[in-house]
């Protein structure tokens, strides 16, 4: 089994999306482990704003395969891919670091703090291929404002939004 990451972000009905996301996650990969939700501006559009979170998944998928499942999910959501690269969105998932050797140091992953926040809560450590530096060093390098923009009005456990209990949280080792 490899590991993936995943970055996950709604701005249109988006605490039912990212629920029925991850329970779509943990449905196919088992136990998912979901980092907090926060809530950012939308970037590069004037629009609502998103919620966003970090995944990580194991799992048996070769990347292409990975990659086609997930689109199907954005699919089932309600995604439209005839709309500018920008715009408002149902699901968006992005795979940060994929399954066996692939690496994909997506830009964002160094540069958007929306992108970055979530992943430091699961993956401090984790190392970025290009940069050579941990999440959390590249995190704590990041300018106040950049904080500020993740530092938002929400911030939301997980098991929150799924509606689990903290008894069910505990179990599932999120």
């Amino acid at each position: 089994m490899a590991i993936a990451y995943l970055s996950l972000g709604s701005n249109i009905d988006a605490e039912r999306n990212l629920r029925s996301c991850i329970k779509a996650l943990q449905s196919q990969f088992g136990n998912v482990l979901v980092s907090p939700i926060y809530q950012s501006a939308a970037v590069g559009f004037e629009g609502d704003d998103f919620l966003n979170a970090a995944a990580r998944l194991e799992t048996s998928l070769d990347p292409i395969a990975l990659d086609a499942w997930l689109h199907d999910l954005e699919d089932r959501h309600g995604r439209r891919r005839d709309v500018p690269r920008f715009s408002s969105r149902p699901l968006d998932i992005d795979v940060l670091k994929g399954p066996g050797n692939l690496e994909l140091p997506r830009p964002e992953l160094a540069e958007q703090a929306f992108v970055l926040r979530p992943m430091v809560d699961i993956a401090p450590q984790c190392v970025h291929p290009i940069i050579g530096r941990s999440l959390r060093e590249i995190w704590e390098a990041m300018s106040a404002d950049d904080h500020q923009s993740v530092q938002m009005s929400r911030v939301t456990p997980v098991h929150q939004v799924l509606n689990l209990s903290d008894a069910d949280q505990k179990l599932k080792g999120q």
